[in-house]
């Protein structure tokens, strides 16, 4: 049976959940806020089947793509509306065309990052758009083959660990499955999240920041008049790209009115700490899933550093990274409509070298989850306070371009032996 002595040993992609033919198994929330699985051992059959599906205990070779490109959805009203190029919206559009169903990570009515299935065009927007959360597979990959078993085509997209989950759950290989997943840095907790948007929304309402015990309570519609959240909103470009909110307020008058907030990701407090690593998953860390042996068909993520290599694709709307995986890839991503363009897959991994090494666990991160009565917003302003050395620099850089102008920065900057 499923036994989780270490936490970095479980990725939590529910396919132990969904095999178990005695339904013994279930998810439960940890003080950080993540879902680890529960045996029933008076239920259990100790079948084993829960330990063959497993991704972490049974990985698969690194890889390969076949193929490495640049690409950009021609419609630049879906393309505004995605995190980078607009890829996943083709290939999923040509599935729907098909008869097919899509599942991918949306919000649902409290906030939570789940994962669902879209069969149109309209409830396929909920699942466009990072969400640097980790999503509740649920049912997913038991539905999945039940779409699969009845001749429907399925493309299925999630993080490569819940790709490897899905692979392991199926047990067997389905012409009509398109399995798409993306280059991932990690997944930060949920129950995080859930604190983050809390204290957010306490302070528009002028209330007090409050730290809640364990465990974390879901945002009831009463206390977070949340009318939308976009983890990557273009507003300013792709590069420098917002965490927005929207929210939902009522004047004295009783009427209601709409708030926009947005913050560029290096000011917002919840990125900064999804960025400096300090709340993702303990088997992030060591990913089971690295160097595209999730066993995905495709796999996107946005193209950085895209204006160094291929300067002419970059117009700061976004630029796709594909990498096509399999032949069955390789025909979707032909057949799609995305223009692209060849790219070096090792240059590719130099510029996102998530696509083979895990991040490191920061020395920090075990004080990040210490319940000393700090709230969320307090805790990040300390633990990703540049150091002393980063600051001296930064006002040294910031006199130096006063004084010199920006060619003069160069200049010093290139007698320094840096670039």
């Amino acid at each position: 049976m499923i036994e989780i002595k270490e936490k970095k040993d479980c990725c939590g992609c529910w396919a132990c959940v969904q095999r178990c033919p005695k339904h013994c198994i279930t998810m439960k929330e940890d003080s950080e806020g993540f879902l680890y699985p529960e045996v029933d051992q008076s239920s259990c059959i100790d079948c084993g089947l829960c330990e063959k599906v497993c991704p972490v205990i049974n990985r698969e070779e690194a890889r390969r793509p076949l193929e490495s490109l640049a690409a950009i959805n021609p419609d630049e009203k879906v393309r505004m509306a995605s995190s980078s190029g607009g890829v996943f919206t083709l290939l999923a559009t040509q599935v729907l065309a098909e008869g097919g169903v899509v599942f991918g990570a949306r919000f649902n009515d409290r906030w939570e990052v789940v994962h669902d299935v879209a069969e149109d065009a309209e409830s396929l927007a909920a699942l466009r758009e990072s969400k640097y959360v980790q999503s509740r597979i649920g049912d997913s990959f038991a539905r999945a083959e039940r779409y699969l078993k009845s001749g429907r085509k399925v493309l299925f997209t999630g993080t490569p660990c819940q790709i490897a989950g899905l692979r392991r759950f199926l047990r067997k290989e389905y012409d009509g499955l398109l399995a798409v997943d993306f280059i991932c840095h990690g997944v930060p907790s949920p129950g995080v999240f859930r604190q983050y948007l809390k204290e957010v929304t306490a302070r528009q309402r002028g209330g007090k920041n409050t730290v809640s015990s364990h465990p974390l309570s879901s945002i009831a519609e009463s206390d977070a008049p949340i009318a939308g959240i976009r983890f990557r909103d273009k507003v300013k470009g792709w590069k420098k790209y917002s965490f927005s909110l929207t929210l939902s307020a009522t004047g004295g008058s009783g009427t209601k009115n709409s708030v926009f907030l947005s913050e560029v990701f290096t000011k917002n407090l919840y990125l900064k700490g999804f960025l400096a690593d300090l709340y993702l998953r303990p088997s992030c860390y060591s990913c089971p899933a690295k160097s595209l042996s999730s066993g995905s068909d495709v796999t996107i993520a946005d193209f950085w550093g895209v204006s160094s290599v291929l300067p002419d694709w970059d117009d700061d709307r976004g630029t796709s990274v594909v990498l096509v995986n399999t032949e069955k890839g390789r025909a979707a991503v032909a057949t799609c409509g995305a223009r692209t363009c060849p790219a070096d897959f090792d240059t590719i991994s130099r510029l996102n070298p998530a696509v083979n090494k895990s991040v490191p666990c920061p020395a920090k991160r075990s004080k990040f989850f210490i319940q000393d009565g700090r709230t969320f917003q307090q805790k990040i302003k300390v633990l990703c306070r540049p150091t002393l050395k980063a600051r001296v620099c930064s006002a040294a850089a910031s006199v130096v371009r006063t004084v010199l102008g920006r060619n003069g920065l160069r200049h010093v900057k290139s007698l320094m032996g840096r670039k």
